[in-house]
């Protein structure tokens, strides 16, 4: 009897420790404040479209936080954890206007290396196959220099309007001059834009292997707030 109830007791214990991290995992899960693109004019001759509404939304990637760049709002167990880890700034929680053309203004900080699947370093969803990188319009970047990428798409079993949106963010060389805070004082600018259709909630995440443990994919990359979040087309 004395046995079981030490058994008892063990598994008990070990519930509770699961639930009171899934709890707190839970709670430091939460979205972030959204950030919503900005509605400022008209764009012509978008492809079979006409003239759409045309939104701009900007998008920067630290290494790193600082004194001058704060972490993203995190909980105590995630804190620790994903201290020096880099984030999307400033949120990861993105709105965008349906049956827009819809304008995203990288500002990418951090170094990187060769990608898994070059898939990922090739641009795909944009208006016209192509992103404007330091003002020079590509349709990629060499695979062993992806810094991040803004991959954007359905949720598994999705009946929403198909949507799909991959950028690749060319990374920053080892050697680049910084600042005070450690960022590129010349970092790399990327812009892209797409056409969003009618209204549906999908998710992001970056396909660059920035994080911890899972080969790579673990720790930022799968947290909201850092490297992942939700993508809002509404109405």
């Amino acid at each position: 009897m004395k046995k079981f109830l030490v058994i008892l007791a063990t598994v008990l214990a070990g519930v509770l420790v699961v639930g009171g991290i899934g709890a707190v995992s839970s709670i430091s899960q939460e979205e972030p404040p959204v950030l919503a693109a900005t509605l400022d004019g008209t764009t012509m001759d978008t492809p079979n479209n006409g003239t759409l509404p045309h939104a701009t939304l900007d998008l920067s990637v630290y290494p790193n936080s600082s004194d001058a760049v704060p972490p993203p709002k995190a909980g105590p167990y995630e804190s620790a954890w994903l201290s020096g880890q880099p984030f999307y700034h400033p949120s990861t929680t993105i709105q965008v206007p349906a049956n827009s053309v819809v304008t995203i203004n990288f500002t990418q900080y951090d170094s990187g290396g060769q990608i898994y699947n070059p898939f990922f370093a090739h641009v795909h969803g944009s208006m016209d196959g192509t992103m404007t990188w330091n003002g020079k319009s590509v349709k990629n970047v060499k695979s062993d220099s992806v810094g991040h990428t803004f991959t954007v798409h359905q949720y598994p079993e999705s009946s929403q309007p198909y949507f799909f949106l991959s950028v690749p963010l060319p990374m920053n060389a080892a050697n680049a001059k910084t600042d005070k805070a450690g960022y590129p004082v010349d970092p790399q600018k990327i812009s892209v834009t797409f056409v969003t259709g009618e209204a549906g909630t999908y998710v992001w995440n970056c396909e660059f292997p920035c994080g911890d443990e899972y080969q790579e994919f673990g720790g930022p990359m799968q947290t909201r707030g850092w490297m992942a979040g939700t993508f809002e087309v509404v109405a």
